[in-house]
């Protein structure tokens, strides 16, 4: 490797000492590599198109052949091949102080930018090229990229370097463009629906809005702990309050938490608030925005992820919680009478272990239904009528005190929504937050703080409201047919690479 950036360091000094910059300030491209590939894509073999072109690519390959040569380059829409002929390069301007021909076989090393002007042609084997008439070295590579033939297979520096992810495989690329284009469109269906997106603080006084563990720092000149937020509800409730009537925020979100395919510390959500709505009117948007996101992403409404087939064109199912744990398990909760002995002796009989720190039923029901029922859910599924006891912030069912007005979206086995009619009472908000408050002391992390100013906010005055929340990152490894979150990240939270307490000195002379 040392040898391998030696020779390029050389190379470098080499353009240096001879007037030519290594490392360009500018260039100008006249068009895309994809453009030029969908225009031209007609002509015959051996054709040319008198058409003054500049394009710019990093070299993906190089084939030299005494006096031609061809090379592969690839800019952000694609790649194009350069036909390079002698003849052609070194007469082109004679007066001019151009780089050379041999200067192109001996200087430029796959990996290097640069940037060249030519004429359109199709090679008699049916190539559509760039012929190239001059070049410039724009940026001289140090480093050898990844063999071309097997790639970045290690998964952990793909993730840790995924700028040579990027380069050497299409398809993370295309990962990240469909991301850019699924945020693009959620916010353009928002914002054609008279939502108002507002910015929310990333650093709180109580981190609040979501049963999660925060991220704690510290502010010097206030000298207070702050938090990065585990959700943006209760600042958009508070806007919803203060009488807008439709608002979001899609961003960053910090939760203090394991990671795993399926979670990363810092991920994106966006968040929807609706005033005189409920969750059955969340649940139709839900269905609607994300339907028209995978249309549009993926040409259909029908896709295959990790070799299953799901079908988001059908109504999808609603179901409540008690009788979707029901139907997969045939434990039927109202028959426990509200008996929670009975109910955990019932589930230990049946294997089902249950944690300690579960002492309510509605917690042993969440209990089984994360545990056996989850997993299962392939086809997109409205969970619906929660326990109170894990939804502190969602309104009562008015049917059953006992549970909420909440769902959850799962597809693919795992959740991707979460909803309810906002709780708006606050004297009944307050009460909840208390007890999240006594389970946060008894040593429970996760558990809610009382925030005090949402309390106020509440007291002033909240229309009813239905609320959702949408993790973008696992709607993004459905689009892509991506297995882990850490795919459709750009840059996921990684343990820190263990390297040797002595630092490698390079005795070459670097680029001056």
């Amino acid at each position: 490797m040392s040898e391998i950036r030696e020779s390029r360091l050389s190379k470098a000094n080499t353009l240096l000492n001879r007037g030519f910059e290594p490392y360009a300030e500018t260039f100008k491209i006249s068009h895309s590599t994809k453009f030029l590939i969908e225009k031209y894509s007609y002509m015959d073999n051996g054709q040319e198109v008198d058409l003054n072109v500049s394009i710019a690519g990093r070299v993906l390959a190089k084939r030299v052949m005494g006096k031609i040569a061809f090379f592969t380059i690839n800019d952000q829409e694609g790649k194009i091949q350069l036909y390079l002929e002698k003849k052609i390069i070194d007469d082109f301007d004679v007066n001019a102080k151009l780089l050379s021909f041999e200067d192109l076989k001996e200087i430029v090393d796959i990996g290097d930018w640069i940037g060249v002007y030519g004429i359109i042609k199709k090679t008699n084997k049916g190539e559509l090229s760039i012929k190239v008439s001059k070049w410039e070295m724009l940026s001289k590579s140090l480093q050898p990229l990844p063999d071309k033939w097997h790639g970045l297979t290690d998964i952990e520096k793909r993730y840790r370097q995924r700028y040579l992810d990027l380069i050497v495989n299409p398809l993370a690329k295309n990962v990240f463009k469909i991301r850019a284009k699924c945020i693009s469109l959620i916010r353009r269906y928002l914002d054609q629906r008279d939502f108002i997106e507002i910015e929310t603080p990333i650093l709180q006084s109580e981190a609040g809005g979501a049963e999660a563990r925060p991220f704690i720092t510290h502010h010097n000149t206030l000298d207070i702990p702050l938090y990065l937020r585990i959700a943006t509800e209760l600042h958009l409730k508070r806007m919803v309050v203060g009488g807008f009537e439709k608002v979001y925020e899609l961003g960053r979100i910090f939760r203090n938490e394991g990671i795993s395919t399926k979670h990363n510390p810092e991920f994106t959500s966006v968040e929807i608030y609706q005033a005189y709505s409920n969750y059955i009117n969340m649940m139709n948007l839900t269905e609607d925005l994300i339907r028209n996101i995978v249309s549009s992403c993926c040409d259909s409404l029908v896709i295959n992820y990790q070799e299953k087939v799901i079908d988001f064109s059908k109504p999808w199912k609603r179901i409540s919680m008690k009788n979707v744990v029901m139907e997969y398990t045939g434990i039927d909760f109202d028959s426990f009478n509200g008996d929670f002995n009975k109910a955990l002796k019932d589930l230990e009989a049946m294997k089902i272990e249950i944690s300690p720190k579960i002492n309510t039923l509605g917690r042993l029901l969440n209990e089984v239904f994360e545990q056996k029922v989850e997993s299962q859910l392939i086809q997109p599924t409205f969970v619906i009528d929660y326990p109170i006891e894990i939804s502190p912030l969602a309104r009562p069912h008015p049917e059953n005190k006992e549970m909420v007005q909440r769902f959850e979206l799962f597809i693919a086995g795992r959740e991707l929504a979460n909803a309810f009619s906002e709780l708006i009472d606050p004297v009944d908000q307050r009460q909840r937050m208390q007890l999240q408050q006594s389970l946060r002391e008894a040593g429970d992390l996760e558990a809610h703080c009382i925030d005090e100013d949402f309390l106020q906010a509440l007291e002033i005055g909240m229309p009813p409201t239905g609320g959702l929340g949408i993790g973008i990152d696992r709607l993004i490894m459905l689009l892509t047919n991506s297995p882990s979150i850490r795919d459709v990240i750009p840059f996921p939270l990684l343990k820190p690479e263990i390297t040797s307490t002595k630092s490698e000195k390079s005795t070459s002379n670097e680029v001056k």
